[in-house]
Parts: structure tokens; sequence; C-alpha cells
């Protein structure tokens, strides 16, 4: 019975952020499964707390989803709990007679009417807007109110972790909510793939294209795993095609542009971008703390205010390990019966070093963004209005700012401008061009990944 739990575990895995997984579902096993009575047993009786009250249902569902009948769920302290990868022990009994559910399902599915594949956890009123992400809600919120009108294809890109999945799925949910008729169907790329191939060996592949032509949104994720399958990118470059010609929703998300995956069709990768391309950044200090603010509220956990500045501060990577850090620092409190703030004020809590980037000087910066222009560091710093220097300098300024935080006037210093207005003047350009030139944000994001890599 080991497979039951391996499958209700992967499912899960699924739906919620890779650190929650970790934190709350390693070792986990289950115990027993008779007459819809569960017991699944848990490493101490704190996690017998949060398990029951946060993640009864998404368990309940994965059970269900694997033919196991559910009544009911207890949580049991258990010393042969182990770690995921490793067999639990021997489930005494587990009833697959079928029953019927209908919770949507996640799982690849050639078929995509028997299940929209979207989770339900992943709304609208649950995905923080900031800074980092307003322009991609803004479009979203367009798209719901007008499916296939305006943003269609809605391209979304950017880093692991930073809520793309969460806000494509939210999508498709609200469309579902205001029109249940809807044929709505999301699947990562990975997914169409392996479902492409094996309606091609079993002679199915009219059928396949088919049922993706009639839906009326489509969303993808992951896009850029689809790197070295031609078959299935022309399969996609048509039902693409199609669906676009009906005005029909297409939705993809990628961590970076169609233009920068390579072996992509050119065709298909200037059709993926008509209407756009929308990216999800690294929040701001303000966000996160809006984040993390946000999640204890939904929790129903007391945190200092001092201790969340305290894990935006340090966490500089993205949204999921900001959770991760979050969560583990909860565990850390409950287990020894202080707060948040008391645990970091006395130094138990040491933020993963992973999640933060590396200091780096002004001087580092300048000579990066110089390398990546082809220029010189003297070019930079040099009075030089010629438009390709002047524009790497607005680039080195605009990192300068959102990197180090320096002052206008010591940005100034450091690229060789005697006037601080004229630092912010090209602070402002960048900041405009930024909402309208795709290019001009792949390219710092670039510089960024050399300064940091």
């Amino acid at each position: 019975m080991y497979d039951v739990w391996k499958n209700v575990l992967a499912e899960i895995e699924q739906q919620i952020s890779a650190a929650n997984f970790s934190t709350w579902f390693q070792g986990t096993s289950l115990l027993s499964a008779e007459n819809g009575n569960i017991s699944i047993g848990v490493k101490n009786s704190f996690f017998v707390k949060q398990l029951n009250n946060r993640y009864s249902d998404i368990i309940k569902a994965a059970l269900e989803h694997n033919n196991v009948q559910v009544t009911n769920i207890t949580f049991e302290v258990s010393s042969s709990s182990t770690k995921i990868t490793s067999h639990p022990r021997e489930v005494r009994h587990v009833d697959i007679s079928p029953i019927k559910s209908h919770i949507t399902k996640t799982k690849s599915n050639l078929d995509p009417y028997r299940s929209t594949g979207l989770n339900q956890k992943y709304t609208l009123d649950n995905f923080i807007v900031g800074s980092n992400n307003d322009l991609a809600v803004s479009a979203a919120r367009n798209i719901i109110a007008s499916p296939g009108d305006r943003y269609n294809p809605f391209f979304l890109y950017g880093g692991p972790g930073l809520g793309k999945t969460h806000l494509v799925q939210a999508i498709g949910n609200e469309i579902l909510r205001l029109h249940p008729d809807f044929k709505i169907f999301y699947t990562p790329i990975s997914h169409f793939y392996s479902d492409f191939i094996d309606a091609i060996q079993n002679g199915k592949g009219k059928e396949f294209n088919l049922k993706f032509r009639k839906l009326d949104c489509l969303i993808v994720d992951d896009f850029q795993f689809i790197v070295n399958k031609e078959k299935s990118q022309e399969e996609f470059f048509n039902i693409f095609n199609d669906l676009y010609q009906l005005n029909k929703q297409i939705i993809v998300t990628s961590d970076r542009l169609p233009s920068q995956i390579k072996t992509v069709d050119e065709r298909l990768a200037s059709r993926l971008t008509w209407a756009g391309a929308f990216d999800l950044q690294l929040p701001k200090f303000e966000d996160k703390c809006a984040i993390l603010r946000a999640k204890a509220e939904l929790s129903g956990v007391d945190i200092e205010q001092e201790a969340i500045e305290y894990i935006a501060e340090n966490v500089n990577t993205n949204i999921r390990d900001l959770e991760g850090e979050f969560s583990t620092i909860l565990l850390m409190s409950e287990v020894r019966g202080i707060t948040p703030l008391e645990l970091i004020k006395n130094g138990s809590v040491s933020i993963n070093k992973s999640s933060k980037l590396r200091p780096v000087s002004a001087k580092q910066i300048v000579d990066k963004v110089a390398k990546y222009y082809n220029l010189s560091s003297k070019d930079i710093r040099s009075r030089s209005r010629v438009s390709n220097i002047k524009n790497a300098r607005q680039v080195a300024m605009f990192l300068l700012s959102k990197e180090l935080n320096l002052s206008t006037t010591k940005i100034a210093t450091e690229v060789g401008l005697q006037n601080h207005t004229t630092v912010m003047h090209g602070l402002r350009k960048i900041d405009s061009d930024l909402k309208l030139d795709y290019a001009l944000r792949d390219q710092i994001e670039e510089i960024k990944e050399s300064i940091y890599g």
C-alpha cells in the first residue's frame, strides 16, 4: 500500500509550495484506512495540530483522487513515520472501492473535459498584488472580464517561485466562476507532451487535437520545457492558431521569453507575444512584508511586525523561499514556546544562506553593465552623450539604486556625473521604459544574473 500514500504525496506536492511540502509532509505515513477512517502518522503533536487545521481538506481530496474512501481523518504521533522517500509501515487495510469525487483533478489527463486541471486554492483574493506584479494582475483582471479579447494570448514569464502558476490558475478559476459552461483546461507543457505522444502511439492523434480545439480557455504552464520537442511544438502551434482564430483565450507561462527558448519555432515564439509579454519580478521589501502579513492572517497565526520585516529583509530570492523561511520560523517558535521575534533576537534563527544574494560593490555593478554592453567602465563614467553609452549609464544607475539602495548623490559619483538631478532623470526614464520595453527588462535580468551568478 506504499504506492497509495506515495501517489497522495505526489499530488499534494503539486498543490503547495516546495517549502511547505518539505516542512509538513516529510516524515508522514499512512497508518491505516479502514471503512473510510484514515489514520496518518506524523512526527509530533505540533504536526497533528498544523496538518489538521491547514491541510486536512487537501489530504482528503488527494486520497479520494486515488480511490480511497474517506469519512474521517485523524493524525497520530508515530515513531514509524519516515521520510517520504522511504517505505512507510505496512497499511493494515485500504478500501479502494470506487467513489464519486467532485473535486477537480490536477494530474495529467488526455480528456480536458473530465477535469479542468485547476486547483481551487489559487484565487485572486489570496494573490498579493505589489509593484512586482501589478501590471500582470491588471491584465489578468481584463482577461477575466473579457476572455479572448484584449490580452490574447496572455504570456506570463518570470523566475521560479514568483507566483506564475498561482496567477494563471486564479484566472481560470475566476473565468469558470463567471462562465460555468466554459471548457477550461490547465496543463503543464510536460503533460501536454506526454499525452500527445500517448495519443499518437494509440492512434488517437485526431481525437487529441479535436478535444483541445473545442476549449474556451487553454492554460499551459512551464512552456520552457518544450525544447527539442518538434512534433509537440507543431501540434501546439496548430491548436494555438485554431483557438486564436475563434477568439478563445490562450494563457502561457514560462521562465523566459519565447525568443530566449532555444529550438522554439520562430513563428510560434512570435505568436505567443502578439499581445505583449508580462513578467513577475522579485518582490520589493514592502511587497514581501505584505505577503507575509497576508500569509499570517490566512493561517490564523500571530507574528510581530519586526519579525516579518526581518524575514523580508533577509530573503532576497523569491516568494517560495520567503514563505518557506516564514513557515520554518513559525514551527520553531511553537515548538520552543516563544514568539517568532524572541526566537530571532536570541539568535536561534539563521536564514538559509542560499536564499541571500551575495554582497556586491558599486564598482562590480558598473563593471558588469559595461561588459554587457561591450563598453569599458571608463566609458560609463565619462561625460559622453553618445546614445549607447548614455543608455548603459542609466541602466547602471538603476541597478545601483535597486541593488545597493544608494542615494542619487552617491550614484552620481559612481558613474562620473556631477549633478544628482541627472541621476533622478535617468532613474525615472528606466522605470518608465520598463513598463513597456520587455527587451530592457530582459537585459537588466541578464546583467543581474551575471552580477550574482
